[in-house]
């Protein structure tokens, strides 16, 4: 059999797009919006996935369907994870916060769309491999660390968009905390091995804090530092 080329890849990022604005169109009541942010959608269409997943799993980067990473860590379904970034709408200059790294590709992502990224990542593998990973493809201003993603990061808070890859029973004290007046927080809200709900967390201007349910997600759950 013949090895991938790049544009084969392209074809099956495409074809990963296309799934994404489907599942966009069915879901519009329950996400607001039909469609992708046309800035996301050409993120999507750029960043290779299929360098952010283990080497033997490449070929399976582009199909809708979350992937195993080690560690009992997944990467989201590219729907899931596209949809997170389009709930935070995030904008060129943006401070965002990621807890749960994982291989980092929703850093790319968040990178691509011209964030400053800071990634909090509780596997210490994970941290260092993502560091290389997104330095080979040109995204090596992410700063990254190991550390309990529950408590944020405060040296650089306050953070315009905070994106939580794993779930809590409820928005974790310290990024509300670290959130400016009018931001958000994506995240999946819910118990451990039950279906959780993906909310958007939003700080008002006079630091009331609103939540909205999105949709019905199942995510591993956010570890904590002993």
């Amino acid at each position: 059999m013949k090895p991938m080329t790049e544009e084969h890849l392209a074809i099956l990022r495409r074809h990963m797009v296309e799934m994404i604005d489907i599942h966009f169109d069915i879901a519009e009541q329950e996400i607001g919006t039909g469609t992708l942010d046309p800035r996301l959608r050409a993120a999507l269409l750029k960043v290779p996935r299929h360098m952010f997943v283990p080497a033997q799993l490449a070929i399976l980067a582009y199909q809708d369907t979350p992937l195993p990473l080690g560690f009992d860590k997944t990467v989201s379904q590219p729907f899931i994870g596209a949809l997170m970034i389009e709930l935070l709408d995030v904008r060129p200059g943006d401070r965002v916060l990621e807890i749960g790294t994982g291989l980092g590709y929703q850093a790319a992502l968040l990178a691509e769309l011209g964030a400053e990224v800071w990634s909090v990542e509780i596997v210490e593998e994970f941290a260092g491999e993502a560091t290389a990973r997104l330095a080979s493809v040109g995204y090596d201003r992410v700063s990254i660390r190991v550390g309990d993603g529950s408590r944020g990061w405060a040296e650089h808070a306050p953070f315009d968009k905070i994106l939580v890859t794993a779930a809590a029973r409820e928005t974790p004290r310290p990024l509300i905390d670290q959130l400016k007046p009018g931001g958000r927080i994506a995240l999946p809200l819910g118990p451990k091995d039950e279906v959780q709900q993906l909310s958007v967390v939003t700080r008002q201007p006079d630091g009331d804090i609103e939540a909205r349910e999105v949709m019905p997600v199942r995510f591993t759950q956010l570890e904590t530092a002993t």
